[in-house]
């Protein structure tokens, strides 16, 4: 599957490098490397037994090398245009594994941000190219999702036809993520009656967007498979999905199974301290950085969603339980909901 990692807060921007590149466990090193604490143990990853264990490893430690991205928000343009207000989403894409993209280093060596989304791909199928690569953004909001909608190829078109011919337009790949992406921006938009994708919405219906384009997903599954007589089983769909507008973030760990697990997925509120090279903890191990231009407790309430833990001190990360919502308001306070619907395959 794939890895992510997400990064908001209303006040502390993070340097690129110190959270993408720097940390032995960051997402550029999760193409073949993986740390998955509460999942599988440390270190004994290839001496399990155990079938549960082994289809976790499986879901959790293929080679993340058919492309990456990365989507900064920045507020240059409303500097210089009139009808641009807030940050907006700058992307960078390419089908090169991190560590041998020279242009992605020296982007993140320079760059500094309060919200930032990054994904490295393992595909499931569609082709390797630059536009099948996440995030993919809509207007303001940005979109990118870890896992598989299973049979998609057979419910693609069912699917599309939910969405308006402007959003079915602005989908440039064949994913399954971008179509739930146009999904999602249909859903948020369409609930409010919105015109433009650069309008801002409140954290709750950023939520239900979210939420309303999953239970579309398992509906037409259902409706689709279950109504061919040689169609394929409805298997169950892993739907690891973030959100974010730049200042507000939701992402959900789901799958409709009854007792497998999603792939990973953790959250942190401190884990930003760390990995931040102004600040005197280093991301793995316990020396100092005596460098460090400011105290500890001077950095801003932040919430990092990631994959996989970019530090090795598990206090600090949190598994985000199956089938539940984080949701990160713009001042930073942190919620949860259960994300749950009738379509669970046994």
């Amino acid at each position: 599957m794939c890895r992510w990692f997400a990064y908001i807060s209303p006040t502390e921007p993070c340097l690129l490098s110190d959270v993408l590149i720097t940390p032995n466990n960051s997402l550029s090193h999760q193409v073949s490397e993986h740390y998955l604490p509460g999942l599988l143990p440390h270190g004994q990853e290839h001496e399990l037994d155990d079938s549960k264990d082994k289809l976790l490893r499986a879901r959790n430690s293929l080679l993340n090398m058919d492309g990456m991205g990365i989507c900064f928000y920045t507020s240059a343009s409303s500097n210089f245009t009139k009808d641009c207000f807030g940050s907006r989403p700058a992307l960078y894409k390419s089908t090169s594994p991190l560590m041998n993209d020279f242009n992605f280093k020296n982007l993140c060596n320079n760059t500094e941000t309060k919200c930032c989304f990054a994904h490295i791909r393992a595909s499931s199928g569609a082709s390797i190219g630059q536009v099948n690569n996440h995030p993919f953004t809509f207007g303001r909001h940005a979109f990118m999702h870890n896992g598989v909608v299973a049979s998609f190829t057979a419910i693609k078109r069912e699917l599309s036809q939910l969405l308006t011919l402007e959003e079915y337009a602005h989908i440039q790949g064949s994913t399954d993520s971008e179509h739930m992406a146009a999904l999602y921006i249909h859903h948020l938009t369409e609930a409010r009656g919105a015109a433009s994708w650069e309008e801002e919405f409140k954290i709750g219906e950023m939520a239900d967007a979210l939420a309303t384009t999953i239970a579309d997903v398992l509906r037409v599954q259902h409706k689709v498979l279950g109504s061919e007589p040689d169609s394929p089983p409805v298997n169950p769909s892993s739907i690891n999905l973030a959100v974010t507008d730049g200042t507000k973030f939701v992402a959900v760990r789901f799958r409709n199974h009854e007792t497998e697990q999603p792939p990973s997925l953790y959250w942190s509120d401190t884990a930003g301290v760390t990995l931040n090279s102004k600040f005197p903890d280093r991301p793995d191990d316990a020396s100092t950085n005596f460098n460090a231009l400011k105290k500890k407790e001077e950095h801003g309430k932040h919430i990092i969603v990631a994959s996989e833990p970019t530090t090795y001190k598990e206090k600090e990360w949190h598994l985000i339980k199956q089938n539940e919502m984080i949701l990160v308001d713009s001042d930073g306070s942190v919620s949860f909901e259960p994300c749950s619907f009738d379509w669970t395959v046994r």
